[in-house]
């Protein structure tokens, strides 16, 4: 990678303003250059010598972008690392130097009170040092999280960011702080001269959930001398500032070297120009004239035009805190906020233009999918990801199983795999193909997932091959599908020994539609109830019992489920082990947010990995606080199973060792318990996993405790088991730009996603009037009718 300029500063003070944002000015700055060669120890010593220092006496701290509140410590080669992985893109950092002195002076300036100072000035000063040991407890308690590689996406950001010692610094607003800056980096090698840090910063997201926008970007600028990183934020500030204000602007010049715009009102005085420093890529205002003619600011001013980029601006920023907004929702609150009146094309087309904006082009990110690869295999060790295009580069197919959803499901989870399918919204077509399981709570367990270009079986089948590469276990797994999607085959020919049974959600779906008759929904409802009653049926008995009903009601469906294959979904003859779940859809609430969201297809990727690694995190967090034997959930039904068990009688049998009879007090209900078999003859402890009641009553009786007798995946240790590996997350800072060489392998996205619906017809209008001509009944003349006709009057 090019090198970076640090800008090493020192001498100067820091102020804080009202949001506790850091400005600084003064001081002296040296610049240097570093790159990922760079050694800590030989950077801090370089330091060191340009201030006389001793190098063991130092501190050195920088901001992580647009975060002009917290000032992170490097202290070792990895923290310098990061560093450049925040930083490289900018070309320039600022780094600070602070003595053990200073530092400890600074820490107590901003916790101490000053004396002499009025009560009011006493209790602001008490908010603030208030507000910034929290804001420390805060960062101390995402440093933890850090550690434990914790699974929130704002965490994630942390986890790159807060990488060494985190100090929150703040001080009652006009309070100087007396501390040492280290580093500035610009390109020439120059000192830079003193100057504010930048005062763009109170245009940062950081605040945007604190105040309307409104009163957030009015900030955006301050003056002259204003500094800017790099042109793109010039604009930006210019933009937001004039629609904060309540007037439109024009730019003049707008190129890579300067800025300058003007109000478009006619004849209006007020100016504004920015330009580049030499040698750097740093902008500065040089020129702004802040006085309107033309009324702006006023109650009678009129708003500002609705221009796309105008609407992108303000839309950028909502779609960062609410990414489903509606171009209605956006509309109305642009309305009530600005004044701006749009009509819903000009909010989706400012949508769009924002998204783009924000996420990148969907096109262009198929090409970083060989990066994405690479990065989830790299910091993820263990992972399985594949990418498969077609001879063209066409993108055809995406597999993802991130190592701790592997060691997770091969270590705590059931032997049950549920796949499933849902559309992506996406303007290619785009599919998503799930495995997931089940945890010992009954709770969803992603174990992979794929993106692919439509919905086949050849996709499904090679969804099926990647997920098998991933498993290492040999146990049987059972499988539970839609039975549509040609899975058999592909099942069978992959994974030997397995078992594959038929959502019954689905079933009853096809049941629905090719059932013909007048059936009132309620009827309806009462053939699906008994058809989820026939699937559950532990036993013979209760099967044709539930189909019994069913006939009765239309004989039509009863042959319709009687030629479904009932083995492949029916618990009675089932050979496989469900443990009483009968429905594929249970992903369905993990990746609800699927439908509701369209981006590119990298940032859908990593927002699912993201979606996994806090499912992770909260679940891992969460077992740490049970102090039972068995999951919560195992607790609650076996709980149940114990009260049944109260009113049961148990009878050992004398012709078979370990064999009871269970028998109510009534005499009328008699199953049969082999405790060493674990198995009765209702056969709900087959299908649930744990004691059934009248198994219950046995244990109870030998003085065995059930338990022992439950399967190892209800443990809360196989639990923590399941959510012991975190997932790690992945650095975006040295993502490649498509044109800049460094994407090596290209991909084509796919076909563009068809319209749904038929296809709207072309309205042609005509260019006149056409009159129908006049026509007489009477004389069967033209150009008049029966009430004008003047041959018979």
């Amino acid at each position: 990678m090019p090198k970076l300029i640090v800008i090493c500063q020192s001498g100067g003070k820091f102020v804080a303003a009202g949001n506790g944002v850091l400005s600084y000015s003064g001081g002296e700055a040296h610049a240097l250059s570093i790159s990922r060669e760079s050694k800590f120890d030989e950077l801090k010593g370089e330091m060191a010598e340009m201030w006389k220092y001793d190098p063991n006496s130092i501190i050195v701290k920088y901001f992580v972008p647009n975060n002009n509140r917290t000032l992170i410590t490097v202290s070792s080669d990895k923290d310098l690392q990061r560093l450049l992985d925040f930083h490289e893109d900018s070309g320039t950092v600022d780094v600070y130097v602070l003595t053990n002195a200073e530092a400890a002076a600074n820490e107590t300036a901003l916790t101490t009170t000053s004396i002499g100072k009025s009560a009011k000035a006493t209790a602001s000063r008490s908010r603030a040092a208030a507000a910034s040991r929290r804001r420390a407890r805060e960062e101390a308690a995402l440093g933890r999280e850090q550690e434990q590689q914790v699974a929130t996406a704002e965490l994630e950001q942390a986890q790159v960011m807060n990488v060494g010692e985190a100090a929150t610094l703040t001080a009652a607003p006009g309070s100087p702080l007396n501390i040492t800056p280290v580093a500035s980096i610009i390109t020439d090698g120059t000192p830079a001269p003193p100057r504010q840090m930048r005062t763009s910063t109170p245009c940062a997201l950081d605040v945007i959930g604190e105040q309307k926008l409104q009163k957030v970007w009015e900030t955006c600028v301050t003056g002259l001398h204003q500094q800017f990183n790099n042109v793109g934020e010039v604009r930006e500030a210019f933009r937001r500032y004039s629609l904060a204000q309540g007037f439109t602007i024009k730019f003049k010049h707008n190129d890579s070297m300067r800025v300058s715009a003007k109000c478009k009102a006619e004849g209006c005085t007020w100016r504004i120009y920015a330009s580049k420093l030499s040698t750097t890529q740093f902008f500065r205002t040089k020129k702004f004239i802040d006085t309107h003619t033309c009324g702006a600011g006023t109650a009678s001013a009129a708003p500002p035009h609705a221009s796309r980029k105008l609407v992108a601006t303000i839309v950028k920023e909502k779609l960062l805190s609410t990414p489903n907004f509606k171009p209605k929702e956006i509309a109305k609150e642009i309305q009530e906020e600005f004044g701006i009146e749009l009509r819903y094309s000009q909010a989706w087309r400012g949508m769009e233009a924002a998204r783009q904006e924000l996420q990148g082009s969907y096109k262009e990110s198929y090409n970083l999918l060989p990066w994405l690869r690479e990065k989830l295999v790299e910091t993820n060790p263990g992972s399985v990801v594949s990418l498969n295009t077609s001879d063209d580069s066409t993108f055809r197919r995406f597999f993802v199983s991130m190592h701790s959803s592997i060691f997770g499901f091969e270590n705590g989870c059931r032997p049950l795999i549920f796949l499933d399918e849902m559309s992506v919204r996406s303007k290619y077509q785009s599919e998503l193909l799930t495995a997931t399981a089940i945890d010992g709570n009954d709770g969803i367990f992603p174990v992979a997932f794929a993106v692919v270009d439509t919905i086949n079986e050849e996709n499904w089948h090679w969804f099926l091959e990647q997920l098998k590469s991933s498993l290492s276990m040999s146990q049987s797994i059972t499988f539970v599908s839609d039975r549509q999607i040609g899975l058999r085959q592909s099942i069978a020919m992959l994974f030997q020994n397995s078992y594959h049974g038929f959502c019954v959600q689905r079933l009853s779906d096809e049941l629905l539609k090719d059932l013909r008759g007048p059936y009132t929904q309620e009827v309806v409802d009462v053939l699906v109830a008994h058809m989820y009653d026939a699937a559950r049926a532990s036993t013979r008995e209760g099967f044709l019992k539930s189909m019994d009903s069913i006939k009765s009601i239309s004989p039509e469906a009863w042959e319709w489920i009687l030629q479904s294959e009932p083995e492949h979904w029916a618990n009675h003859i089932f050979v496989g082990s469900r443990y009483n779940h009968i429905s594929s859809g249970v992903a369905e609430s993990f990746y609800s947010w699927v439908p509701e969201i369209q981006m590119p297809i990298v940032q859908f990727v990593d927002t699912i990995r993201q979606k996994i690694m806090e499912l992770i995190y909260t679940r891992k967090v969460e077992s740490e606080q049970w102090v039972s034997r068995a999951t919560p959930i195992l607790e609650e039904k076996l709980q149940k199973e114990i009260m049944k068990a109260q009113s049961l009688q148990v009878f050992a049998s004398q012709t078979a060792e370990n064999t009871f009879d269970v028998r109510d007090y009534f005499g009328s209900v008699n199953h049969t318990v082999n405790v060493e078999l674990w198995s009765c003859s209702c056969r709900d402890w087959r299908h649930n996993g744990y004691p059934c009641s009248h198994a219950v009553a046995v244990l109870q009786g030998i003085g065995r405790d059930p338990y022992d007798y439950c399967a190892k995946y209800y443990s809360t240790e196989a639990f923590r088991l399941t959510y012991r590996e975190p997932i790690n997350p992945v650095a975006t800072t040295n993502r490649p730009v498509h044109g800049g060489g460094l994407v090596s392998v290209l991909v084509q996205p796919p076909a563009l996603r068809k319209l749904s619906g038929p296809p709207k017809q072309r309205r042609i209008r005509n260019k006149g009037v056409i009159k129908r001509p006049l026509h007489c009944s009477k004389c069967k003349g033209a150009g008049h009718n029966r009430a004008t006709c003047h041959v018979f009057s």
